[in-house]
């Protein structure tokens, strides 16, 4: 007489008992195009803009001196006005944005590449000179409205980048203390990956 394994079944009904929590996180992409946002305001310098996202998380760009920035989700009103991360060189981001989500469905990070424009030998940037960095962001949530930058992958010394930005964006992005934490960098970082720079509002804290 064959005897029969209940194993495979009761795995299943172990794994359909888990909360929502514990599955595993996920990626959706959305495309950027900053000629379909609407301008929040603009000056001579640059603009601020307000863009469609992943279903009810906008996107809130920056521009500023040939440098760019951007949050995510419903963020606090003093961070659409005065906060700006980004680059010391000139700088411009990519079209595509990587978002990362929750056993639930929620987004909580948010992966988009930047293009770094360093200056070369010949004193402008260059195609050879230009680094690729990618940025991942704690995506900002109704209940506290902070976003901010949570770590950096440099996208032309790490062959697995989009691994490591993934990776880094599953340990850090939920709990980071934007305002208080630093955001670092995740894997080797080469010399066309230029120094990042944080306004943050002054005085601005959230616990």
């Amino acid at each position: 007489m064959k005897s029969f394994s209940f194993a495979p079944l009761a795995i299943l009904v172990a794994l359909c008992a888990l909360p929502q929590g514990a599955l595993a996180n996920d990626s959706t992409y959305t495309d950027l195009d900053l000629d379909k946002c609407k301008t929040v305001a603009s000056d001579d310098m640059g603009a601020i803009m307000l863009c469609r996202g992943y279903r009810n998380y906008d996107i809130h760009f920056a521009e500023g001196d040939l440098r760019q920035s951007v949050f995510y989700g419903p963020l606090d009103k003093k961070l659409q006005e005065e906060a700006f991360e980004s680059f010391e060189p000139f700088n411009h981001i990519g079209t595509k944005i990587e978002w990362r989500l929750d056993g639930s469905g929620k987004p909580f990070a948010a992966i988009l590449r930047w293009f770094i424009e360093n200056v070369g030998p010949e004193g402008v940037p260059t195609e050879a000179s230009t680094g690729q960095v990618l940025v991942v962001s704690r995506v900002a949530q109704r209940a506290d409205g902070l976003g901010c930058v949570v770590g950096y992958v440099d996208a032309l010394s790490n062959p697995n980048a989009n691994e490591l930005a993934r990776k880094l964006a599953d340990a850090e992005a939920k709990d980071f203390a934007c305002g208080y934490q630093e955001a670092r960098w995740e894997g080797k970082r080469g010399d066309k990956a230029a120094d990042p720079t944080h306004v943050w509002p002054e005085g601005f804290a959230k616990e």
